[in-house]
């Protein structure tokens, strides 16, 4: 396969939506979608599908049917359920690239499901933020079918990716182990401020923590960093739930990982509070709504 003309995206959140556009911006003009949303024809994702001139796959086999590609971007749960839905339906040849947050093990269940039936899986694990970057974000490929990918993947924008490994699994622990710094980053500093706030002795703690880790605004990057939690916790949490999967398997108890979904978990409960430009007035906003719940109760 010298050229990618069909491409086909497995969940259309923010994701595949990033991607689909990338891939037209790259000349691809025969993008389809098929995500379990897709069955209600006013949820938020269709209409990301129509008004992006991506058409809709009435399920997952007729969708990928005939895709030279097809990328998965679903929830971390549905990863290998995503897998078994195209197995024997995607054409000879064909690569899956599975950009899921998921533990190794995971990875390695969805590839073997893919490879024993004629699809050419590829591994991928995001560095970063997709939003910054979008299709040119850092991206570790792993596989065996990786560096034949690699190319191809190139001339559709993937700039920051490279082959990491021909092992399924390696790029992934790299993400989850990341997944570790970074996600429980965001839990710690969400129970750390909100706390602080509370006693009123947030700017101090903040101070702190500027005279420690000198040159970073620390309350620029508590206010983003709690701010992804309060937007996108659930799927955080999951992703974590993954991580302390990931744990698992090196033979760790996943103490930390475990709790921090518990706690990304429960800052979506938050999510309008994200909206707030200020750190102090956003904590505000979430504090306030703990204090009318415990009223409430």
């Amino acid at each position: 396969m010298s050229t990618i003309e069909h491409i086909c995206l497995l969940g259309f959140g923010e994701v595949g939506q990033i991607l689909a556009a990338d891939f037209q911006a790259a000349g691809i003009t025969q993008v389809t979608a098929f995500d379990l949303l897709f069955s209600n024809a006013e949820s938020a994702c269709t209409r990301a599908a129509l008004a992006a001139n991506v058409r809709v796959g009435a399920n997952a086999a007729e969708a990928v049917a005939t895709a030279d590609l097809v990328v998965s971007a679903v929830t971390a749960a549905q990863d290998v359920d995503a897998a078994r839905s195209v197995v024997g339906a995607m054409k000879p040849g064909a690569y899956f690239l599975d950009v899921n947050s998921v533990s190794p093990g995971v990875k390695t269940q969805a590839a073997a499901l893919l490879d024993g039936s004629g699809a050419r899986f590829v591994e991928a694990a995001i560095m970063s933020p997709i939003a910054p970057k979008r299709v040119g974000s850092p991206m570790l490929f792993g596989g065996k079918h990786a560096q034949t990918f690699l190319p191809l993947a190139q001339q559709l924008g993937f700039s920051g990716a490279r082959v990491f490994s021909d092992q399924i699994g390696r790029a992934s622990a790299a993400k989850m182990c990341r997944s570790v710094m970074i996600k429980g980053m965001e839990a710690l500093l969400t129970e750390s401020l909100l706390s602080a706030r509370h006693y009123g002795v947030e700017s101090t703690v903040v101070d702190s923590l500027r005279n420690l880790f000198p040159g970073t605004d620390w309350s620029t990057l508590a206010r983003y960093m709690i701010s992804r939690s309060l937007i996108h916790g659930r799927r955080r949490a999951e992703e974590m739930r993954e991580v302390a999967q990931t744990v698992s398997e090196a033979g760790l108890e996943p103490h930390m990982s475990a709790a921090c979904a518990e706690r990304q978990d429960w800052a979506a409960s938050f999510r309008e509070a994200a909206s707030v430009d200020e750190l102090e007035a956003m904590l505000d906003a979430v504090l306030s709504r703990v204090d009318a719940e415990k009223t409430s109760c």
